[in-house]
């Protein structure tokens, strides 16, 4: 949208950040998405069903209405790539959630920078904080938007 619509900032919560170019279905690789939940399992001692690497600090009811609702993807988006020749020059902001472990933080905080050219701010959350944490999410997406 950035390169359609004048846009002040983005604020990427919970994504890929891609390079232009780059599929979906690539960005695995080019990443080294691989080795991170391998370490992130090392260092959990296990591999962690799939409820609890989305939801695990969500809230069992909003939990259960979005497992309830979960759909197969679409193979489709993934091999195409992304369609911008360079990344828009809007200024990106990513609020980085401490507890996410898909794709772990830890690994997640290098390629936001390497990425979008920007430190991550962090804040506490796993990965759906649009169910966990609604109002400090709203809150951190407005400050950071300038609004």
């Amino acid at each position: 949208m950035c390169g359609r619509i004048p846009v002040e900032r983005m604020v990427l919560v919970a994504a890929m950040p891609p390079t232009p170019g780059e599929a979906p279905g690539e960005w695995w690789e080019n990443t080294g998405h691989g080795a991170a939940p391998a370490e992130r399992e090392r260092l959990d001692g296990g591999p962690p069903d799939e409820d609890a690497l989305f939801y695990h600090d969500v809230p069992p009811e909003p939990a259960a209405e979005a497992l309830s609702r979960e759909r197969a993807q679409s193979g489709g988006p993934f091999g195409r790539p992304w369609p911008l020749v360079r990344r828009p020059e809007t200024p990106a902001s990513f609020p980085l959630c401490r507890d996410d472990r898909f794709p772990p933080a830890a690994w997640l905080r290098g390629l936001v920078r390497e990425r979008l050219g920007t430190e991550p701010e962090e804040r506490d959350g796993g990965h759906v904080p649009l169910l966990s944490r609604p109002p400090e999410l709203a809150e951190r997406v407005m400050r950071l938007s300038g609004g």
